[in-house]
């Protein structure tokens, strides 16, 4: 049967819960909460893409006994992210919460002070039992034949009021966690894999402990990223495209707007490549060209004529270096001409792990991540018997379960080379 010839799930079958709003009704959703029994699903919508902050603009809940709820943080956090949820933190401590991909659910919910005691992840149980599909969407599919709509995935959420069919949607998002994660929790155990689940559950428990409750800074590096950087050439540019890239998100931080829809990122890269190797770029030149001279870039021409003269004042010893400077080893393609001896090691392992994740019917970077075994192959341990490997591995991240899998056949295959 094709996604087409599937029902449609179009409505929760309790109906649309209202939205919760006032302080008085968030009482009430959190004493319905705590009275229900097993764990609460979990799900929320953002603004990605439309706003700067990353913070929750609905979160929806739902728990056997209690129903299912909306809530509008953005309506009660008369103070800012978190200042109005603490009775939902009261209902939902020690509660094992159902999130679908929890890294991408955790930072807004604990800016909300909503920290998780346990976590199910109905995404990561997916990919350990190896689903070809592991979307909300494919695994309801599979699980109860029906059609999850996800048309408003990408909607700006910060949206006031919310259309009714956006939280028709809102609902059906948890309408069948529950049944989900007991489904896969079934299949895990049935697979052996219930205790790997385990590890990476709590994992990502940690994860939430640690998570900060407030808006981060950005990444130093990130306007490394800017869309197009590769076309500038110079120092001079990406001193330039720096200094811009800042000053917009600056702007957006201030405004809360996605720093795209103020500048694009064509226009920054667009700038950069004008430039020798010196910024002589001049204000009228900044200011008339295309991102710029229009729109919401033209409300901020102070900031962008700041930022131009910070970079024409930056020393040539001071602009950024045309290569970012490397975490880690870099990529094994790499490696054959300069670093033989890595390029053996990577050539063995590599291989070796795709083969034993084949075997268990897991993506290899769950079985153990990329990154870690690209450290491995680049400076592995003095100690290269199977305690050796299990203890550098651990100190990189790697869970029990996975060391158990992976260290001795790695320990043989290292062993015998150089």
């Amino acid at each position: 049967m094709t996604e087409s010839d599937l029902p449609v799930l179009s409505a929760p079958a309790e109906g649309v819960p209202p939205l919760i709003t006032t302080a008085s009704a968030l009482r009430r959703t959190a004493a319905r909460l705590a009275s229900g029994t097993g764990p609460v699903a979990i799900d929320t919508e953002r603004a990605h893409g439309y706003r700067y902050d990353t913070r929750a603009y609905l979160i929806q809940l739902r728990r056997e006994g209690a129903g299912s709820h909306l809530v509008d943080p953005a309506a009660l956090d008369s103070d800012g992210p978190g200042s109005g949820l603490s009775p939902l933190a009261e209902a939902l401590a020690g509660t094992e919460w159902i999130l679908h991909a929890a890294t991408q659910d955790m930072p807004c919910l604990v800016r909300e002070g909503l920290r998780p005691s346990r976590i199910f992840d109905t995404e990561l149980a997916g990919r350990l039992l190896g689903l070809p599909r592991v979307g909300l969407g494919p695994m309801v599919e599979e699980y109860f034949g029906v059609h999850l709509l996800k048309e408003h995935s990408a909607a700006d959420w910060s949206t006031r009021p919310l259309p009714a069919d956006w939280l028709v949607y809102a609902a059906l998002d948890v309408e069948l966690l529950i049944p989900l994660r007991d489904r896969l929790a079934d299949d895990l155990a049935a697979a052996g894999k219930a205790g790997w689940a385990l590890e990476e559950f709590e994992h990502l428990t940690r994860l939430g402990a640690e998570l900060p409750d407030h808006l981060p800074e950005p990444d130093p590096s990130r306007w490394r990223r800017t869309s197009g950087l590769h076309d500038v050439r110079t120092r001079a540019g990406l001193e330039l495209v720096k200094d811009l890239w800042w000053a917009r998100e600056g702007v957006a931080r201030r405004i809360d707007i996605a720093p795209g829809r103020i500048v694009n990122d064509r226009a920054l890269s667009a700038l950069g490549v004008r430039c020798g190797e010196r910024v002589t770029l001049e204000r009228d030149e900044l200011l008339g060209s295309s991102g710029f001279r229009r729109g919401r870039a033209r409300r901020h021409t102070a900031d962008w004529e700041r930022a131009l003269e910070r970079a024409r004042g930056t020393a040539e010893a001071d602009y950024p270096p045309r290569q970012a400077p490397q975490e880690g080893p870099p990529p094994p393609r790499s490696w054959d001409r300069h670093h033989p001896d890595e390029a053996a090691r990577w050539k063995a392992i590599r291989p070796a792990v795709n083969r034993r994740a084949e075997e268990l019917d897991l993506p290899p970077e769950n079985l153990i991540s990329p990154d870690w075994l690209r450290r491995l192959a680049w400076q592995p341990p003095v100690d290269r018997s199977p305690v050796g490997i299990d203890a550098f591995l651990a100190d990189l991240g790697a869970r029990t379960w996975q060391r158990n899998l992976v260290c001795g056949e790695l320990s043989r295959l290292l062993g015998g080379l150089r």
